[in-house]
C-alpha cells in the first residue's frame, strides 16, 4: 500500500529523531567509558554499547525507512521539502545506501570490539604494551576490510575510508597536497633549524601545578565564548570532544604536570571542536544535521583556536601576565620570550604536541601508513617497526618506545582510518578561513589582544557554525572565502609566523 507523501515526511522525521536519541545515548556512554568507567566494568560496558548500536543499526537500515526516502525522493515531492529536510533526505539517503549492505549482526560485532580496543588501548599506552594491544587492532583492521569490501572500493580501498570523514577527498588529491607541502615546509624547517636566533625554552621545564593549569584553561574556555551551562571539561588520556547536542558538549583534556602548555592547547583545541557544536542553529537540533559538515571542517575550527588564535602574539599580550599569575615566581621571562618559547619548531615524539610546521609530517606519517595498510595490506605485527622508520625518515628521529610511537594515539583503537588527513586538511582550511576573517571583521588582531574573542566566535558562528551539516565542506569554505580550499594560504601564514620567530 503506497503512503502520501505528509505520512512519509512525518514518519522519516520521527526516525530521524529516535536515530539521534540513540546517538546521543551512546556518546554518553563512551564519554563515561573513556572519562573514568572502573576498568572491571569496561567489558560489560562494550557488550551493552555493542547491543545499543546493532538495535541503532537495524533501525537505520530497515525497509521502512527505505521506502520513506523513496516517497520523499519524488520530484513532485522533493520539491515540496524544506532546506532542512531535504537536506536530512539526501544526507539519510547517502548514509543508508553505505550501512544497509552492512549485516546488523557484523556491525554489532564491529562496535563490541572496537569499544574493547579503545579501553585496551590506553590500559596498553600506559604500560608500553603493544603486544597486548595487537591482537584488538588485528581485529579492527579485519573488520574495517570487511566493511571495504561490502561497500565497494572507489579508486583505492583507502578513498573508502576518506570519503567518511571528508567527502569526496581522495588518495590522489591528497598525494598532491602533502607532496606540495612537504616540499615547500621542509626547506622552510631547514632554514629554521640553521637560524641563529632559536628561543630559549629552558624555563618551560619544570613542575607545574594541575590544579592552576585547570584553572587556567578554564579562563581561556571563558574568553572564547565556551559556555559551561552548556557543556564540561573533563581529563582523559588523550583529549577529545562529545558533542551530544548544544546544550551538552564535552571536552577533555591530559594535564602533564611537567608541561604547563600540554593541557592548555589541548584545551583550547577541543574548545574549538565545542564552540563549533554548541552554535548550531536550533532548527538543526534532533536531526542528524546537528553536527559538523567534515571533520576537516571541524578540525580547521581546533587548529585555528589553538593555533592562529592560541598561539599568537597579541593573545599573549594579553593572557600571560595571568598565566605568570597562576605559577608565581616560575614564568619571570618577558612575553616575547614566552612567545617565541611556544612557538619552537623542533622534531618531537608526539603529534599532540607538535609545533605548527612539523605537525603536518606527523599526519603525512599516519597517512602513509593508513594507506599502506588498506591499499598494500600492512598487518598490525608490521606496524611499531614501518612508524619508527617513518619517524626517522620524516623527523629524524626514532621513538624509544611504542607508548611514544605507534601506541600514542586513540584513533586506531577505535577504526577511525582515514581520519588523521583531517587534521593537516583543517591547518589548511583555517589559515584560508584566517586570512578572510582579517579583512571582513574589523580589528580582527586588536580584538585578540584585548581578550575580546566573542566577536570571532560570532563571525564564525554565522559563516560556518550554526549551519551544522547543511552546507557541504566545498561549499562551506567557497562561501566563507569566495575560492576552493587552497594549501597556499597555510603555506604563507607559517612562512610569516616562523620569518619573524626565527628572525630569518
Amino acid at each position: 500500500m503506497s503512503i502520501s507523501t505528509k505520512e512519509a515526511l512525518t514518519s522519516f522525521k520521527e526516525r530521524i529523531h529516535k536515530l539521534k536519541s540513540y546517538e546521543e545515548a551512546l556518546g554518553v556512554l563512551y564519554w563515561d567509558l573513556r572519562t573514568g568507567a572502573p576498568r572491571k566494568g569496561m567489558d560489560t560496558r562494550s557488550e551493552v554499547i555493542g547491543a545499543l548500536s546493532g538495535d541503532m543499526f537495524k533501525l537505520a537500515t530497515s525497509s521502512e525507512l527505505g521506502e520513506w526516502l523513496s516517497v520523499l525522493e519524488q520530484k513532485s515531492a522533493y520539491a515540496e521539502l524544506n532546506e532542512i529536510e531535504q537536506k536530512l533526505v539526501t544526507e539519510t539517503r547517502k548514509d543508508y545506501d553505505r550501512s544497509v549492505k552492512i549485516p546488523p549482526q557484523l556491525y554489532q560485532e564491529y562496535v563490541i570490539i572496537s569499544s574493547q580496543a579503545e579501553s585496551k588501548w590506553e590500559e596498553s599506552k600506559a604500560d608500553n604494551d603493544y603486544a597486548g594491544f595487537q591482537p584488538y587492532l588485528e581485529k579492527v583492521i579485519s573488520y574495517t576490510n570487511q566493511f571495504i569490501d561490502l561497500w565497494g572500493a572507489k579508486d583505492t580501498r583507502y578513498d573508502t575510508l576518506l570519503d567518511q570523514y571528508e567527502p569526496g577527498m581522495t588518495v590522489k588529491e591528497l598525494d598532491h597536497v602533502f607532496g606540495g607541502l612537504r616540499e615547500q615546509l621542509v626547506p622552510l624547517a631547514a632554514a629554521i633549524a640553521a637560524s641563529p636566533h632559536q628561543p630559549n625554552t629552558s624555563f618551560l621545564r619544570q613542575q607545574f601545578d594541575k590544579s592552576a593549569q585547570k584553572s587556567f584553561s578554564q579562563y581561556i574556555l571563558k574568553q572564547m565564548g565556551f559556555s559551561f551551562e552548556a557543556g564540561r571539561l573533563d581529563e582523559s588520556a588523550h583529549p577529545f570532544a562529545t558533542g551530544l547536542n548544544p546544550g551538552d558538549v564535552r571536552i577533555t583534556t591530559r594535564y602533564l604536570e611537567d608541561d604547563v602548555l600540554s593541557a592548555l592547547f589541548g584545551t583550547i583545541h577541543e574548545g574549538g571542536h565545542a564552540l563549533y557544536e554548541q552554535n548550531i542553529m536550533p532548527e538543526l537540533i534532533g536531526t542528524t544535521l546537528c553536527t559538523g559538515t567534515s571533520m576537516g571542517i571541524h578540525e580547521s575550527q581546533s587548529r585555528f583556536w589553538e593555533n592562529i588564535i592560541g598561539r599568537s602574539r597579541p593573545f599573549w599580550e594579553q593572557n600571560f601576565s595571568q598565566l605568570q599569575k597562576q605559577f608565581p615566581g616560575q614564568l619571570d621571562v618577558s612575553v616575547d620570550e614566552f612567545y617565541r618559547a611556544n612557538n619552537v619548531v623542533e622534531p618531537s615524539l608526539i603529534r599532540i604536541e607538535a609545533d605548527e610546521l612539523t605537525y603536518n609530517l606527523h599526519i603525512i606519517i599516519r597517512y602513509e601508513i593508513e594507506k599502506l595498510i588498506f591499499n598494500e595490506g600492512a598487518k598490525a605485527a608490521d606496524l611499531p617497526a614501518i612508524w619508527n622508520e617513518k619517524y626517522k625518515q620524516y623527523l629524524g628521529i626514532t621513538p624509544p618506545s611504542n607508548a611514544q610511537g605507534v601506541l600514542q594515539d586513540v584513533h586506531w583503537s577505535g577504526g577511525a582510518f582515514g581520519y588523521f588527513p583531517s587534521y593537516s586538511l583543517g591547518n589548511m582550511y583555517a589559515a584560508q578561513i584566517a586570512d578572510t576573517m582579517e579583512k571582513e571583521l574589523d580589528g580582527f588582531w586588536s580584538l585578540v589582544g584585548k581578550g575580546e574573542l566573542l566577536p570571532i566566535k560570532e563571525w564564525l558562528t554565522e559563516r560556518i557554525y550554526k549551519y551544522g551539516k547543511l552546507r557541504t565542506p566545498s561549499e562551506l569554505i567557497q562561501s566563507v572565502t569566495g575560492k576552493p580550499l587552497d594549501p597556499q594560504h597555510l603555506v604563507r601564514y607559517l612562512t610569516n609566523k616562523y620569518t619573524e620567530v626565527y628572525k630569518l
